[in-house]
């Protein structure tokens, strides 16, 4: 073998020396594609063409055309909304676009979806070609199991959203849309868009930018109902009713008085009206699917059928109107600044919706009580409810308040199997007891000379038709308190929102007056929930509620129920050895104060077992009482503004 035969085979054994330890750590990663275009703050080139047809109500589908202007030739990449406001959370539905198909010319253009976004497709417009047509189809849920019903054969609730797919490359306010939508014959509807012609079924709107419409959401139906609630004001109020049946557009005067209540009520509280008009979208329906979801000049809600026609039994649907109503001041012109997004492709963060939620449940029961659409005594029922529930929460002993900002993303609002010991979503209602807790400080320190009302008017008020978003964060926050009542905010709202806090915010409560107690009687509000519900909760004696057949819906962590093995979707098939009857339950619970055991026969899937409850507490409902000779604030904060 010659030298220079030698030194190629020492220099190939090297080589492989040298590759064979690379070789042994694995794959190493693709490189990935190229980076959608990044949201500039500048014009879109010209005017987005965007037409809907609904009228397939029995098949439940939306039939999209999308003309779409383009500049120049090349890549455009076209995105479908992703993180929706009011979800918080990336809950854009792309799994229900079907049948896109993309033309410049009356050419077809293939198209590919983003292996990585696949909100985003791409397509490439060829030379000469001045706009592209994209149609497709929103193929919406047809049951319930395949996510929320949007239209019924009465009804439709127009997301635009779903039918929209938008340029990459720009701030979606710099996009402007002209929309128009086909509805069934005969349909009226209620938006907050301005209409430009409506003829043949078709009724087209005024161009407006993307995030305008976007959050200008649509009901439309066969039974439709408009009602003026601020008649011949500068900057409207009103009232749009669908339902399934004609009889269910019958308000009384004095509930559309009360209706009137509330947009005063929040007049008074704000001294402002952030919008040119504000549009409520109301669905008293059992068909189409439940929705509670704010914008800032409307809002989508639904409530059962028995929401006019039995308004006592519909406690549990009154407080929604005004929670929604407190969101265009609180959530939509007031914005925590790490929820606002330029697009719909930017993630959301909820560091602060124990602001931006949980304030608007306090002010939502006030503004419920202050207006009439809760009687004072249904605000104080249900606010017991409320602190029964965090006063006996466990996972409050290991997860801070403002983490659970976070579990819109983490969970996407699936049901959980230990709610009161993962606590999701908590900055809602235990926000309400921050904040009651932040207005009674603020009355006492002040001699009832201030309140969080002065809070509300100077950080959300300001001039009334401007609608433009104003961001703000916690140390904005901390500092609107200290301008109305000095005292250390930023150290009160720290330890109740962001540090482990076991003991439940209850200050406030005791502070306006009253005190939480546990009775063998439920309250009116209770009873009323319960059979809205159709449940029977017992979470405060044995730990569980169960639906009517006896199925456990929830079991209180480290209860009685939980320390005897049961579990959310275990049956209680009989009671001390008898057939499961909600009242037999009940009577076994009273019958167990004097030492006599709750023997339960319970089946979880394919097995029954037998377990015993050692529990001699009696039945417990919540509910306040006065605590004599203290200022009832509580009343005060209820009371109706003059």
């Amino acid at each position: 073998m010659t030298l220079r035969h030698r030194t190629a085979l020492s220099a190939a054994v090297l080589a492989l020396a040298i590759a064979l330890p690379a070789a042994a750590q694995g794959p190493q990663p693709l490189d990935l594609p190229p980076p959608i275009p990044a949201a500039q703050d500048v014009p879109y080139p010209g005017v987005i063409k965007l037409e809907v047809d609904a009228t397939d109500v029995q098949r439940r589908i939306y039939r999209v055309k999308e003309t779409i202007p383009v500049a120049r030739p090349g890549r455009l990449t076209l995105l479908f909304p992703e993180w929706l406001p009011g979800n918080h959370a990336p809950r854009g539905q792309v799994d229900k676009l079907a049948g896109l198909t993309i033309r410049a010319g009356g050419r077809v253009l293939p198209w590919k979806r983003d292996p990585v976004d696949v909100y985003a497709f791409h397509v490439d417009v060829p030379q000469g070609a001045a706009e592209v047509v994209a149609e497709f189809q929103f193929v919406s849920p047809t049951a319930p199991n395949q996510g929320r019903v949007v239209i019924t054969p009465e009804m439709l609730n127009l997301q635009w959203n779903q039918v929209a797919l938008y340029p990459a490359g720009h701030f979606t306010r710099q996009i402007t849309v002209e929309p128009s939508v086909r509805l069934p014959a005969g349909w009226g509807y209620g938006v907050a868009l301005d209409t430009a012609s409506s003829e043949g079924g078709v009724a087209r709107f005024k161009p407006v930018d993307f995030e305008t419409l976007v959050d200008s959401p649509m009901f439309a139906g066969r039974h439709f109902r408009q009602i003026d609630l601020d008649p011949g004001a500068r900057y409207p109020v009103r009232l749009n009713i669908v339902a399934d049946a004609p009889e269910h557009l019958a308000p009384t005067d004095e509930q559309i008085r009360l209706h009137r209540n509330l947009v005063d009520q929040a007049d008074k509280l704000y001294g402002a009206r952030h919008f040119d008009r504000y549009e409520f979208l109301l669905a008293v329906t059992e068909r189409l699917g439940g929705i509670g979801l704010e914008h800032h000049r409307s809002s989508e809600n639904s409530v059962s059928t028995n929401y006019f026609t039995d308004w006592k039994k519909a406690l549990g649907d009154r407080d929604l109107l005004p929670h929604e109503y407190v969101h265009s001041w609180n959530g939509k012109y007031r914005r925590p600044a790490d929820l606002w997004t330029p697009t719909y492709a930017t993630p959301m963060r909820g560091s602060m919706l124990w602001v931006y939620e949980g304030q608007t449940q306090y002010w939502g029961y006030v503004l419920g009580a202050r207006s009439g659409m809760l009687s004072r005594n249904e605000a104080l029922e249900s606010l017991a409810m409320t602190a029964a529930t965090y006063e006996n929460r466990p996972g409050r002993a290991w997860r801070p308040l403002e983490d659970t900002g976070q579990e819109p993303v983490i969970s996407g609002r699936r049901p959980e199997p230990w709610q009161s010991w993962q606590r999701p979503e908590d900055y809602y209602s235990e926000g309400q007891l921050i904040w009651l807790d932040a207005d009674t400080l603020i009355r006492e320190k002040s001699g009832g000379k201030r309140s969080l009302d002065d809070f509300a008017r100077t950080f959300f008020g300001g001039p009334s038709g401007d609608w433009t978003p104003k961001t703000y964060t916690f140390d904005d926050v901390v500092a609107a308190l200290n301008a109305v009542e000095p005292h250390d905010w930023a150290g009160f709202l720290r330890t109740r929102v962001r540090e482990v806090a076991p003991k439940a915010p209850l200050d406030g409560i005791t502070r306006g007056g009253w005190k939480l107690v546990y009775t063998d009687t439920p309250t009116d509000a209770w009873k009323s929930v319960e059979a809205d519900a159709k449940n029977t909760n017992l979470t405060y004696s044995l730990g569980l509620i169960l639906n009517r057949e006896g199925e456990a819906t929830s079991v209180l962590w480290d209860s009685p129920a939980f320390n005897a093995g049961l579990a959310v979707g275990a049956r209680v098939v009989a009671v001390n050895g008898i057939a499961y009857d909600a009242d037999r339950l009940k009577q076994a619970i009273k019958d167990a104060r004097g030492g006599k055991p709750i023997e339960l026969l319970v089946k979880s899937g394919d097995h029954f077992r037998t377990a015993s409850i050692d529990y001699r507490g009696g039945l417990r409902y919540p509910r306040l009482e006065r605590i004599a000779g203290t200022p009832d604030r509580l009343s005060a904060i209820y009371a109706a503004r003059k």
